[in-house]
């Protein structure tokens, strides 16, 4: 694929991006100022298609059509369960979303974490829960930028450089992000996922008609690899395994707050079940595409030096042509960007809302929203600077920062399901069962032979229990809280 036809996609899509960015921000102002919410939550006015779009283009991003495509290509069938669990996870949204958009609504919350600071009564709990965040959430927004380093090196066959996409991905998240906030964000991610969902679908039946169509591409799978459709596959997985992949990605939908705090962001209970029903449609087309890239491309090229090529690799490949290629790329590259500069907004929103303004008492929403914006291309930077060391498996790496963050899980479901949760349980479970993750990751170690993913829901959740039930809850904060998410659900 000729260098000039890639780059005059990316530039299209950055101009098409920034007008709708723009447009978006005259919109959020309408001659008056923004503030934390406005900025970050769209003013809690977002309808349940726009938000089924930003919500699919969010979650679905390089990890997707670059990353499963990958981990099929190296592990076979096995990668479609993996995600399909964490399919099935999306149903705790069903029950959470509503209490979230409860309490949202009632007590102001602009994150997660300062939800989760009021409900125990402790603002500590904000501030480690934001901090946590961000150290697990960087090593995830790197893996989109590696995604499109990836995919502009593939494609181009090496012409561009791995550094020079990354670099790219960065600066559009960062144009697209600091230009007017979620609403930004949301509008160019409606975009962008029906571009990518339509594109990617019609592609790879183009693809499984090159190779033969779908009885000769599974024949082929069947003969020259017989692992690939067997479980648990040519090696990658085992029981272990796959469980310490899957467990952390039940619970993404919750643990992961640049996912959870849009359940913040709809207009009412009507806009959200909307959003969850899109983004169930989105993503189960969106899976079996994934997948059938790999296998596509195990087929066509099966001794390539590194699975997470395999999307780059097919679509430079003859089996598609230059034009519908380019538009895949462009596809591929707005997921990551969407969820790039969605992590970004979220984490300068955690920073500033539940640490600065925690620290530093009495500042404004003003002055918080300006330290959010200052706070933006810094965070780009440390995930441009992580995504250079090219880690892993981008799926096995982006599992690896959801088994961090779950250790928050315990606490946001004591917060809503047991008044006896206490500030000191949910600080315990989150500062030690965070430590002992990256301890875990660090050292290498397989405690009874078990992968992190299997120790770190557990572990935070004894001693969320264990702590709670030895220090004394805020019964009247819990109370108020509690009745809040209830009373709307009537």
């Amino acid at each position: 694929m000729s260098l000039q036809l890639i780059w005059t996609a990316v530039a299209v899509y950055l101009i098409a991006g920034l007008a709708i960015a723009w447009l978006s921000r005259s919109a959020a102002t309408n001659g008056s100022g923004v503030d934390m919410s406005g900025y970050f939550l769209g003013n809690r006015r977002m309808n349940g298609f726009v938000s089924a779009l930003s919500y699919s283009a969010t979650t679905y991003s390089a990890f997707m059509m670059v990353g499963l495509a990958g981990l099929t290509y190296a592990g076979g069938v096995g990668a479609f369960g993996f995600e399909i669990v964490y399919f099935a996870g999306v149903s705790l949204v069903a029950i959470f979303g509503p209490r979230f958009w409860a309490v949202g609504k009632r007590f102001g919350y602009v994150t997660p974490s300062e939800m989760l600071g009021h409900r125990y009564a402790d603002r500590r709990v904000a501030v480690v829960t934001a901090v946590a965040s961000c150290l697990f959430l960087i090593p995830y927004a790197a893996v989109q930028l590696a995604g499109v380093g990836y995919l502009l090196a593939g494609i181009s066959g090496g012409a561009i450089p791995f550094t020079t996409g990354v670099v790219v991905a960065t600066l559009l998240a960062i144009l697209f992000s600091y230009i007017a906030g979620i609403r930004s964000v949301m509008w160019t991610d409606s975009l962008q996922a029906l571009f990518m969902i339509v594109a990617s679908t019609l592609v790879a039946l183009l693809v499984v008609h090159s190779l033969g169509g779908f009885a000769t591409l599974f024949d082929t799978l069947a003969a020259q690899h017989p692992a690939a459709l067997t479980v648990p596959g040519p090696g990658l997985f085992s029981l272990t395994t796959f469980l310490g992949l899957t467990i952390p990605w039940f619970f993404f939908s919750l643990s992961n707050p640049q996912v959870s705090q849009r359940l913040f962001m709809p207009a009412s209970l009507k806009s959200m079940r909307q959003m969850l029903i899109g983004f169930l449609v989105f993503g189960f087309i969106y899976t079996l595409v994934s997948v059938l890239w790999g296998f596509s491309a195990l087929v066509a090229f099966p001794d390539l030096s590194q699975s997470d090529l395999a999307t780059p690799t097919l679509l430079a490949s003859s089996h598609v042509p230059p034009l519908l290629g380019v538009v895949v790329m462009v596809g591929i590259l707005a997921a990551a960007v969407s969820t790039i500069d969605s992590i970004m907004l979220t984490l300068s929103s955690m920073l500033s809302r539940d640490v600065y303004a925690n620290l530093a008492e009495g500042a404004s929403e003003a002055r918080q929203l300006r330290v959010g914006k200052w706070v933006l291309p810094l965070i780009a930077v440390l995930a441009f600077l992580f995504a250079e060391l090219q880690l892993s498996l981008i799926a096995v790496l982006s599992v690896a920062a959801s088994t961090g963050l779950v250790v928050i899980v315990p606490a946001i479901i004591g917060a809503f399901y047991w008044r006896r949760g206490t500030a000191a349980g949910a600080l315990a479970s989150i500062l030690i069962g965070g430590l002992a993750v990256i301890a875990l990751y660090l050292s290498g170690a397989k405690p009874l032979g078990l992968p992190p993913g299997i120790w770190a829901l557990p572990l935070a959740s004894a001693l969320f229990i264990g702590v709670s039930l030895l220090s004394r809850a805020p019964s009247e904060r819990a109370q108020a809280f509690l009745a809040a998410a209830n009373g709307t659900r009537s």
